[in-house]
C-alpha cells in the first residue's frame, strides 16, 4: 500500500507469475483529480483496471462481482452493443462489464451526485471516457429522453436489499442507500429496465436471498421471464446469501445454478476461482 500525499493507492497484491490480462489503465495522466483524495482508497479491480472508493463507506464487493460475470459470461467480447448499469453507484459494475467486453458502450445512471462523480474519475482513470458515462438522475425517471433514444441489449442492477425500516441504518452518506430502499426496491429497478430493453436483451439483477418472492411477484407484474436463476453462498454449509436473476421480455425455460465462493476450510471453490479468473482476478490468494 502506498499513499499519494493524499489518498491511498493499493498495492498488487498477487501470485508469483500472474500477469493481469486485459487492457491497461490509461493511469493519472497528469491530472490531479485522478489521484485518490484523503478519505479515498484507489483499489484494484479487474485486471490492472482500479476504481476510487471510500475508506470508510461503501465498498466494491462479491455481489458486484457475480453480478458483472453473470451479465456477461455468454456474451460476445466481440460484439459492439449498448449496456446500462441502473444505481451505478461508483461505476464497478459498469467497469467490470467494459473491461470484459471491450466494444460495448457502457452507460450508468445514479443519484448521488458525488458517488456519481467518482466513477466518472475512475473511467478517466481506466481510459474509457470514449465508451462509459455516468448520468446524474433517479432510475425511476430513467427512460429514451434521459438515456438515448436507442435501447439497450444488455441491463444490469444491484438494487438495496432491504426497505426502510427493516435493520439499523447507517449513518455514512455513501453506505445507506446501497442497503436501504431510499429510492426504490428491485420491483423499481425491473421496472425502469423494462421500460429500455432491447428486442432479445436481458437484464441481470442482484438481490438479496430474503426477495425471492418480490422478485418472483415483479416479474410477473410486469411480464418478464427469468433465463437463469443463480443463489449464491459465501460458504459451504451456509444459506444462501444473494441472488443473481437473468431476465428476457421474451417466455423461455429457466435454468437454476448455485455458486458456492468458498468450501469448509473457507478456500475458494474451483467454481469461484473460475469466475475471478473469467473477470481478471487472480484465482489463487498471494503468497
Amino acid at each position: 500500500m502506498t499513499t499519494s500525499g493524499r489518498g491511498i493507492i493499493r498495492e498488487a497484491r498477487r501470485p508469483p507469475g500472474w500477469v493481469a490480462p486485459g487492457p491497461a489503465p490509461a493511469g493519472a495522466q497528469g491530472r490531479p483529480e485522478l489521484e485518490p483524495e484523503a478519505d479515498e482508497d484507489l483499489c484494484f479491480l479487474t485486471g490492472d483496471w482500479r476504481l476510487f472508493q471510500k475508506q470508510r463507506g461503501h465498498r466494491w464487493s462479491l455481489d458486484d462481482l457475480v453480478t458483472a460475470w453473470i451479465a456477461t459470461r455468454r456474451q460476445d467480447p466481440d460484439r459492439a452493443l449498448r449496456a446500462l448499469d441502473l444505481g451505478c453507484g461508483l461505476g464497478s459494475v459498469l467497469l467490470m462489464v467494459a473491461w470484459k467486453l471491450p466494444h460495448a458502450e457502457v452507460l450508468g445512471i445514479e443519484a448521488q451526485a458525488d458517488r456519481a462523480a467518482m466513477g466518472r474519475r475512475s473511467i478517466a482513470y481506466n481510459g474509457v471516457e470514449d465508451r462509459c458515462r455516468i448520468l446524474d438522475g433517479d432510475l425511476r425517471d430513467a427512460d429514451t429522453t434521459h438515456l438515448g433514444t436507442a435501447p439497450f441489449e444488455l441491463i444490469t442492477g444491484t438494487p438495496p436489499y432491504f426497505p426502510r425500516g427493516t435493520g439499523t441504518e447507517s449513518d455514512k452518506p455513501h453506505a445507506m442507500p446501497c442497503r436501504f430502499e431510499v429510492r426504490g426496491g428491485v420491483e423499481d429497478y425491473l421496472e425502469a429496465a423494462s421500460r429500455v430493453l432491447a428486442p432479445g436483451g436481458e437484464i441481470t439483477v442482484c438481490t438479496s436471498a430474503l426477495e425471492r418472492d418480490r422478485v418472483t411477484f415483479a416479474l410477473r407484474e410486469l411480464g418478464l421471464h427469468s433465463r437463469e436463476h443463480w443463489d449464491i453462498v459465501p460458504r459451504e454449509g451456509k444459506d444462501v446469501l444473494v441472488m443473481v436473476d437473468v431476465v428476457t421480455a421474451a417466455p423461455t425455460d429457466a435454468t437454476t445454478h448455485t455458486l458456492v465462493v468458498r468450501d469448509r476450510a473457507s478456500v475458494w471453490t474451483p467454481e469461484f476461482q473460475l469466475v475471478r479468473t473469467a473477470m481478471g482476478i487472480p484465482a489463487a490468494p498471494p503468497r
